[in-house]
C-alpha cells in the first residue's frame, strides 16, 4: 500500500512564502516520478510542478520562477517551495506519484494521490 502524507499548507499573505512537504511510504522512492498538482475552487486540477527520479523538473508557466520542486530520497520526501505567492495560487495542493516501483520491485504504482493540503493566499 502506498501512502502520501502532505504538510505545510496554511494561510499566507500575498508575496509571502510557504513550503509544502510530501512524505511517501510503500514505494521505492528513488524510482518515483513525483509531482504537485493543485485545484482551485470551481476549476480543474492542474499540474504545478514535476520531478523525475533523476531530478529533472518541469513547471507550469504560471509558477515558473516562483515555485521550486525538490526531493530528498533519503527522507522519501518531495517538497514544493512557493515564493512570491499570489491570491490566484489559492488552491488545494495534491502530491502525486506519477509512477514508482513498489517495495521489492514487486509492483508498479501509477497515479497515486495524497489527501491534499489547502493553501490560501490573502491579498
Amino acid at each position: 500500500q502506498v501512502y502520501l502524507v502532505e504538510s505545510g499548507g496554511g494561510v499566507v499573505q500575498a508575496e509571502g512564502s510557504l513550503i509544502l512537504s510530501c512524505e511517501a511510504s510503500g514505494i521505492i522512492f528513488s524510482t518515483a516520478y513525483m509531482a504537485w498538482y493543485r485545484q482551485a475552487a470551481g476549476k480543474q486540477r492542474e499540474l504545478v510542478a514535476s520531478i523525475t527520479n533523476g531530478g529533472s523538473t518541469n513547471y507550469a508557466d504560471s509558477v515558473l520562477g516562483r515555485f521550486t520542486i525538490s526531493r530528498d530520497d533519503a527522507k522519501r520526501t518531495v517538497y514544493l517551495q512557493m515564493n512570491s505567492l499570489k491570491p490566484e495560487d489559492t488552491a488545494v495542493y495534491y502530491c502525486n506519484v506519477d509512477r514508482a516501483y513498489g517495495l521489492g520491485y514487486r509492483d508498479t504504482y501509477r497515479e497515486v494521490w495524497g489527501q491534499g493540503t489547502l493553501v490560501t493566499v490573502s491579498s
